[in-house]
């Protein structure tokens, strides 16, 4: 039994790699205690810092706050790792493994914190969406994150000993094969960056691809758009569809067009045709509703005989270029338009056929033309 005694306090002397057991089980509570050291951390220390900025009146703290809320729970993961390393006293090569992923860990935290920054912080680069776009910004914002992760990326490198220029030149070998089987990927990019800088539309905006796709612009991505159609359906379009074809950007109009060919019946008289044409002209240069000469033009006219009908035409433009609330207008003029063709006697004209029979054959009846219908 003595023997046995000193077999198993050579066995605890000695450890894993000549380190003491009862060392590494200190070391384990050590990180141990400070895993719920970080929960009391953020449940009691972060919990107060959040009431104290809640009382303050701007805003941005409490989203500050809240966006740094991850990674400064991570510190204590960081520290306890750290001091039960070094309670260990790890002989070589571990102790410059340990060293080398301490400083890794500090590394994490700090761009974590860099990046969690950069969407709070983006209100400085909201200032500049008067020379930029929407997307632009949104794009830059991106640029900056990923900026910081290949920063972050490439310090853990340098830490470990592995040097990242050879990287970056073996990666430039690689991106020309790339790039060869990838021409379709690079070209979209190509046309989102020029569809960002030509201002060709911006998110939320109406717009129209003959053959492609109508609806809402939600996201300019680097590849691909995507676009909501207006049953809701979402589409993601190849960025090079929307630079190559011509684009229609309904939310970048001015104004609104009614454009409209009313037809009157034939038996209409000049003095109806003139109180007509008045009537309606009056109502739309009134109307606020309506934009006016010389910033539009306006034209109510009659325009043409047509095969059943005398047209008056309509070319006027709404102020709104809200699509309800153009359809609201255009319905009321609908409306007035009825009204002053019926208040003037006269009638919508609908299309109709005469059809003259020069000879009929031999022994058939001939065709009945009431006398109201011949002409």
């Amino acid at each position: 039994m003595s023997n046995f005694w000193n077999i198993v306090k050579d066995v605890w002397q000695q450890g894993l790699y000549g380190i003491d057991i009862s060392r590494i089980i200190i070391a384990v509570l050590i990180f141990i205690f400070f895993l719920l050291v970080r929960k009391l951390f953020s449940s009691l220390i972060i919990l107060k810092l959040k009431d104290r900025v809640s009382k303050t009146k701007n805003r941005f703290d409490d989203e500050l706050l809240k966006i740094l809320e991850q990674p400064i729970a991570f510190i204590p993961v960081v520290i306890g790792f750290f001091i039960s390393m070094e309670y260990l006293s790890l002989p070589e090569p571990f102790s410059l493994i340990v060293d080398r992923l301490v400083r890794s860990l500090i590394v994490l935290v700090i761009f974590w914190v860099l990046i969690k920054l950069v969407e709070p912080m983006s209100f400085l680069l909201r200032s500049l969406e008067k020379i930029f776009t929407k997307a632009m910004i949104v794009w830059l914002i991106k640029a900056i994150k990923t900026a910081f992760i290949f920063i972050a990326a490439a310090t853990i490198l340098e830490i470990w000993g592995i040097k990242v220029g050879p990287i970056l030149a073996g990666l430039g070998l690689i991106g020309v094969a790339v790039a060869l089987g990838a021409q379709d990927l690079f070209k979209n990019l190509i046309s989102g960056i020029l569809i960002i800088a030509e201002k060709r539309f911006n998110i939320g905006d109406w717009i129209k691809v003959e053959g492609v796709i109508e609806g809402t612009v939600e996201a300019i991505g680097f590849r691909s758009t995507l676009v909501r159609r207006f049953d809701k359906a979402p589409v993601y379009i190849p960025n090079s569809q929307l630079s190559d074809n011509s684009l229609i950007n309904f939310s970048a109009m001015s104004h609104r067009r009614i454009y409209w060919v009313i037809g009157v019946e034939y038996r209409t008289t000049i003095d109806m045709l003139k109180k007509i044409r008045e009537g309606i002209e009056a109502y739309i240069l009134e109307s606020d509703d309506f934009a006016h000469p010389p910033e539009v033009v306006t034209f109510v006219r009659i325009d043409k005989f047509n095969d059943s009908s005398i047209d008056i035409m309509v070319y006027c433009f709404t102020k709104t270029t809200i699509w309800g609330e153009w359809l609201k207008i255009k319905e009321a003029l609908a409306y007035k338009i009825k009204e002053t063709i019926e208040g003037a006697g006269a009638g919508f004209a609908f299309p109709s056929q005469s059809i003259y029979v020069e000879s009929f054959p031999e022994d058939q009846a001939e065709v009945f033309v009431p006398e109201n219908m011949k002409m």
